[in-house]
């Protein structure tokens, strides 16, 4: 019979997204906390005092943070040794370093040792569920996939589609990218909690051909996700204007390929015309936001605001490997300076719902991953504010859980990581 998991510890999550610095209704914190773990689920989770767990075996995180693990939404696997490349722009940065090292992920043995450390790495930093792309070859896939699986991850990811405009050894057809990704969807989605992600890299790089047979495997399997880039650098734009001049903008291109679904995550979407928003609006599409690689690449900044004034919830992400960080953490502290830029703010409290619930909501995965609900899987992180002799100094004068989320999402890294739980199995050693 297997036994039942007691966590202590002070306990938050988040209900909705909350509206502002008071609106303290949108998150569930207790602070003599506890969550019980029963078969890799959450069973409960509230006061301790509240909470039956007789015979359960206690873990003490006091007095630690319990929260849900991170969702990042929108990285590379096979950019996890091309992280720090110096480049001038997206373009020059692709063509120089990401695209010789993508070539190396023909080599399934080389697929499975990066694939360890990239999912070490995601792990130590208190991510738990993620959305990653392969490189073109379907060995990528299977790494990072079966990898995920061997951990019991929720992994959403697939094989890049590209056939123009790349080094020849990293080209398909638009047959072969269509094959491939269908053997790997009857493979892998919906395996355990493995999730398909149809992958056309840009439109750069895919032609019309490709583009349409993305669009028939969308149509084929309308549950799997589609996950591409838009937007993201002015000169990416006039060339996707140039290859596809009889499209209204670069949306376009794939709203006519019918590429766009409410399971539809769109890497940047940085520079976007009245015409564009519209269309997320209408489709549901998910524009993702990679503060680090956006400042990295010094490609632009994201109109958060201008997003959600037309009711269009946007995801953020790390963008490993033009991001700098596979930390959630330091993905908001730079998200946050983006905003800030722009006269937009970002309270601590809607930092962390969006790295957890709101991500999950972006996903469509609310219920499965992004809370500490009932019948949630047991993916958590323990966070301790005074990691750092640095932090534990701030940490000594803080009043509030919203200065301690500030502080943990200003200055917090890996080191903030007290512990990580994959269905309520621990991650990081000592």
């Amino acid at each position: 019979m297997m036994t039942d998991k007691l966590f202590l510890g002070r306990v938050l999550s988040f209900d909705r997204r909350p509206e502002g610095a008071e609106d303290e209704a949108a998150l569930s914190y207790h602070a003599d906390g506890a969550v019980l773990v029963r078969g890799g689920r959450i069973a409960a989770a509230g006061e301790r005092a509240d909470i039956d767990a007789a015979d359960a075996e206690i873990i003490d995180h006091r007095p630690h943070l319990i929260v849900p693990g991170f969702i990042d939404t929108h990285l590379h696997f096979p950019q996890v040794q091309v992280l720090a490349s110096w480049g001038r722009d997206l373009l020059d940065w692709l063509n120089t370093y990401t695209f010789p090292e993508e070539t190396r992920y023909a080599d399934p043995e080389h697929c499975a040792a990066m694939a360890k450390g990239f999912y070490d790495g995601l792990l130590r930093n208190g991510t738990t569920s993620a959305v990653a792309y392969g490189s073109v070859h379907a060995t990528s896939a299977e790494a990072m996939l079966s990898e995920a699986e061997a951990r019991g991850m929720c992994m959403i990811g697939g094989k890049v589609m590209m056939d123009c405009h790349a080094p020849e050894q990293l080209l398909d057809t638009a047959e072969q990218g269509y094959e491939d990704s269908k053997a790997l969807i009857a493979r892998w989605h919906g395996r355990g909690r493995i999730r398909y992600a149809i992958t056309p890299r840009f439109a750069l790089t895919s032609t019309p051909a490709q583009l349409e047979a993305a669009g028939a495997l969308c149509a084929e399997h309308p549950d799997c996700y589609l996950q591409t880039h838009v937007n993201e650098n002015l000169a990416e734009i006039d060339r996707a204007a140039e290859l596809y001049p009889e499209d209204h903008d670069y949306l376009g291109i794939y709203e006519r390929f019918g590429l766009l679904s409410e399971r539809a995550l769109l890497g940047h979407a940085i520079h976007m015309k009245p015409r564009e928003r519209d269309v997320l609006e209408a489709t549901g599409a998910k524009p993702v936001f990679c503060p680090t690689s956006n400042l990295f690449l010094g490609s632009g900044l994201y109109d958060d605001a201008a997003m959600r004034a037309r009711g269009i919830a946007g995801a953020i992400a790390t963008d490993i490997g033009g991001g700098t960080s596979y930390s959630m953490l330091q993905t908001l502290s730079e998200g946050y300076k983006v905003l800030q830029l722009q006269g937009q703010q970002m309270h601590p409290y809607q930092a962390f719902d969006w790295i957890t619930r709101g991500n999950a909501e972006a996903l469509g995965l609310r219920g499965e991953i992004g809370t500490l609900e009932a019948g949630s899987a047991a993916d958590m992180v323990v966070l301790d504010c005074r990691a750092t002799p640095e932090m534990a100094l701030r940490a000594a004068r803080i009043e509030t859980l919203a200065e301690e989320l500030f502080l943990l999402m200003i200055m917090g890294d890996d080191r903030a990581i007290a512990q990580t739980y994959v269905g309520g199995a621990a991650q990081k050693e000592g």
